[in-house]
């Protein structure tokens, strides 16, 4: 009796994990459509390093004498490389859409790999300025996005209001934008991801646990990037109730 019911949970399990993978390509091939007719270049870069990495390979060979050999190869390596072109331009087209929209960076954070602490609107403003914190290896990074003359001096009062309980953790400030001094937000993660590693696993705990007790000054961000033109009184309104 015990056997059957093992039996059936796995047979569901199956079911689920078959399910998941119809869904997860179907959603590919959706985005795939969707890139296809916003990037008419998608197409001919796919094409063109799938071919070109058939035929690196395939010379490859030739000089060994085993040029047939490796042909399956070169064709799962272009295979990889066509794919890998599609996710990144896929990224840059997300990217160029969400740049410039409140609650972008914020949204950017999020989808960092890794071993991150990040705490979106630790301090905003009713024009959704924000100030979001991560806690990482290189130690405090705050991140700000908005307006540069509203947000320069709320990120200079967040660190101050950090400073005093990071004791001799380093506290980075970046700024989100296309101006002079400030990050790109397609250039946000991997920026980040240069710091120089200054505490370990166990200090990031700490830290985040000792930073949590200083709350939030946040208003109300959007949970991601707002579209533009996007209607931002309703957004105001709750940020002035709160």
């Amino acid at each position: 009796m015990a056997g059957k019911p093992d039996k059936a949970a796995k047979q569901e399990a199956r079911r689920a994990k078959r399910a998941a993978s119809k869904a997860r390509r179907k959603q590919i091939f959706e985005a795939f459509k969707m890139q296809r007719r916003e990037d008419k270049a998608l197409i001919p870069w796919m094409v063109g390093v799938f071919l070109l990495s058939v035929v690196v390979v395939f010379g490859i060979g030739l000089i060994f004498d085993l040029h047939w050999i490796l042909l399956p190869v070169g064709i799962a390596i272009g295979v990889l490389a066509a794919i890998s072109v599609f996710g990144r331009r896929v990224q840059r087209s997300v990217y160029t859409k969400a740049d410039g929209q409140p609650g972008a960076a914020g949204w950017a954070l999020d989808n960092m790999r890794g071993q991150w602490r990040i705490t979106p609107g630790v301090a905003g403003t009713t024009h959704l300025d924000a100030v979001h914190r991560v806690i990482g290896r290189p130690g405090i990074i705050l991140v700000a996005e908005g307006a540069p003359h509203r947000v320069k001096s709320l990120l200079a009062q967040e660190k101050k209001r950090t400073a005093r309980v990071a004791g001799s953790t380093p506290i980075y400030d970046v700024i989100v934008g296309n101006e002079e001094g400030q990050v790109p937000l397609k250039q946000l993660q991997r920026h980040l991801m240069k710091l120089p590693r200054n505490i370990d696993a166990k200090q990031m705990e700490s830290m985040e646990a000792r930073l949590a007790a200083l709350g939030s000054r946040a208003a109300a961000m959007p949970k991601g990037p707002m579209p533009a033109g996007a209607k931002m009184r309703s957004v105001q309104r709750t940020v002035r109730r709160r």
